[in-house]
């Protein structure tokens, strides 16, 4: 599951890229948490939880199965 992550990250980037941010992947648990990191722009942005949640968490959650949630981390 972690190179489809991975995977899923790679192709969310340049969407976040534009918008001077980026993200990191930080680890990919056994539970299906998901756990990022936002840098750049997205870093301490008003709408970083809604990039979270509504753009990569569910976007992992339609194309990876065993993907239960997406949480970013400092």
């Amino acid at each position: 599951m972690k190179e489809q992550v991975k995977a899923a990250i790679d192709e969310i980037r340049p969407t976040l890229q534009r918008d001077g941010g980026d993200v990191e992947l930080v680890e990919v648990g056994d539970d299906g948490v998901v756990k990022v990191r936002l840098v750049g722009a997205c870093k301490g942005c008003p709408m970083s939880q809604q990039t979270l949640k509504n753009g990569i968490e569910k976007y992992m959650k339609k194309n990876i199965p065993g993907v239960k949630s997406v949480e970013g981390v400092d």
